[in-house]
């Protein structure tokens, strides 16, 4: 390997392989990028279904857990994170949604509203449909609708319509509110990840060099300017030069950490640990924001859910079949089959709860599906105001940095759920959802009051892995960032990843990271003539 490289990309996740794309493109500037997990190798990985395989599985998932959270009655959340080539767009659930133009816009940031990131979303872009005003052809990550319809979806959708929302073909157009069907990062019943789609391409270039199984323990600085990456290669600790850059993309965990790590954080905290001060950074690893959600699992009166198909042999036979033959499929479904975006009370002007409709229910993701048949249908709160922080624990690089997502912490939020959730029983109870609406396996008719709901939440919401803002870009002395996603005070210091993020999306937020990493590499290559 050489010593030194132009850049220097950490993570190979949803940006990093995009960074690593985009800027080799020209032939000559020379890109390292560094992977702390293995290369995409698990079959599972290429599979849809296959990420409630990977849940739990620690070779390709950083499997976090959170502190104890305050307002979630001191439950500990499970936090898993992409440790492998294409990060988490190799393990998440394959949803496609940007968000809605009002996030970005109200970011206030010059090159980063809506209209600016429209042409990077579109360049990412491989959709199924062609292109439009909205949509790109012929990008690195290929964009499709489902294989096939399934009729608890179907259902799912007229109910939605029958409540009251319209049916929407299109959740990245004109408009997110409504009902409908996800499209999904995948072709031909393949998942495309960013290493299928961006790093794949690039790598047979020669000026491109990508290790994996490498984790890197710090950043080295002469001054107050990035120079160096420290790393571990097995027992080996080794050292790489950046003449230009050092792109922090590893996401909205580990980035702060490997800051806070390289000397750049709260002074106190990183004196704490013994870590010299490079710069008094207070903001580091603050302003976590995430989507907290809450599920209701009903039972189905006909066996067509994926519960049904994985208690039988032969049906488990008939899929395999189905998907080895035609990839077509239970095997080819995402994280969320129907969605809906919906109003609340809360906000009559945009939706601010997004609902995950499964066809199938288990107790917790990552565990076994219930023996009786049964679909899950969840609300996500999309604009939470309760912030929390990542913090190192020590200045091992090998310790998992504590994190509190605190939420529930705000009324606002308290309100938004139990509102989320009444909405969606309604919507669960409508005539189109009766000839297969069995009950509701959890939490229950009994569960009616406001009081109760916000127990339910406390008791058992979870995340829906979107982490972001942990180091957000912005003018105010409250921003980690500069709108050029640098580290301010500190030259020849970037981070591209979820963590810049202001705000979090209304929406999944593997597309807007992509965009930004499309944006990042046009201001990079810009800069350098």
């Amino acid at each position: 390997m050489a010593e030194a490289f132009d850049y220097v990309v950490v993570g190979a996740g949803s940006a990093g392989c995009v960074l690593a794309n985009r800027l080799t493109a020209d032939g000559r500037t020379t890109v390292l990028l560094l992977e702390a997990g293995p290369r995409d190798t698990d079959p599972w990985i290429h599979v849809p279904l296959g990420y409630g395989k990977l849940f739990n599985r620690k070779t390709v998932n950083w499997s976090y857990w959170s502190e104890p959270e305050p307002e979630l009655n001191g439950r500990r959340i499970f936090t898993p994170r992409g440790k492998v080539l294409g990060g988490s767009s190799s393990i998440n659930g394959l949803v496609y949604t940007r968000g809605q133009p009002e996030d970005f816009d109200d970011w206030g940031l010059d090159g980063w509203r809506y209209a600016d990131l429209l042409p990077h979303f579109r360049k990412s872009e491989d959709q199924s449909r062609g292109a439009d005003e909205w949509h790109g052809a012929g990008g690195p990550i290929a964009v499709s609708d489902p294989a096939d319809p399934h009729p608890l979806c179907d259902a799912f959708i007229a109910a939605g319509q029958e409540a009251g929302w319209p049916r929407n073909e299109d959740f990245n157009g004109a408009g997110q509110e409504g009902v409908g069907y996800f499209q999904l990062t995948a072709r031909n019943g393949r998942r495309c990840s960013t290493a299928t789609g961006y790093l794949r391409p690039a790598e047979k270039r020669p000026n491109l060099e990508v290790l994996t199984g490498v984790l890197v323990s710090k950043v080295l600085f002469e001054g107050t300017r990035a120079t160096r990456v420290e790393f571990l290669l097995g027992t080996e600790k080794r050292r790489v030069s950046a003449s230009r850059e050092i792109l922090l993309a590893g996401g909205a965990i580990n980035t702060p950490q490997l800051l806070q790590l390289s000397g750049v954080g709260p002074a106190k905290l990183l004196q704490g640990h013994g870590i010299p001060v490079v710069l008094d950074a207070p903001n580091v690893g603050e302003h976590l924001e995430d989507h907290f959600q809450a599920r209701i699992v009903v039972r189905c009166r006909q066996p067509i859910t994926l519960n049904d198909d994985m208690a039988s042999l032969a049906r488990q036979a008939k899929i395999g079949l189905q998907y080895l033959l035609f990839r077509r499929g239970p095997l080819t479904f995402s994280a969320g089959y129907a969605c809906g975006f919906w109003r609340t009370p809360l906000s009559p002007a945009r939706p601010d709860v997004q609902t995950h409709f499964l066809t199938f229910s288990l107790d917790r993701m990552g565990e076994k599906l219930h023996r009786f048949s049964g679909f899950t249908a969840s609300t996500c709160h999309l604009q939470p105001r309760s912030r929390g922080w990542v913090r190192i624990r020590s200045a091992d690089p090998r310790e998992a940095p504590a994190i509190r997502y605190n939420y529930l912490a705000e009324e606002h939020d308290r309100r938004t759920m139990v509102e989320g959730m009444k909405l969606l029983r309604r919507v669960l109870e409508q005539p189109a959802m009766r000839p297969y609406h069995g009950g509701e396996h959890f939490p229950g008719e009994k569960v009616r009051s406001d009081d109760e709901w916000l127990d339910c939440c406390r008791n058992y919401g979870v995340t829906i892995y979107h982490p972001s803002c942990t180091a957000k870009m912005g003018e105010g002395t409250d921003a980690t960032l500069d709108p050029r996603l640098r580290v301010k005070g500190i030259a020849g210091l970037r981070v591209v990843d979820a963590s810049a993020m202001p705000h979090v999306v209304s929406g999944n937020t593997n597309a807007a990271v992509i965009a930004i990493a499309e944006k990042a590499a046009e201001l990079i290559r810009a800069e350098r003539g």
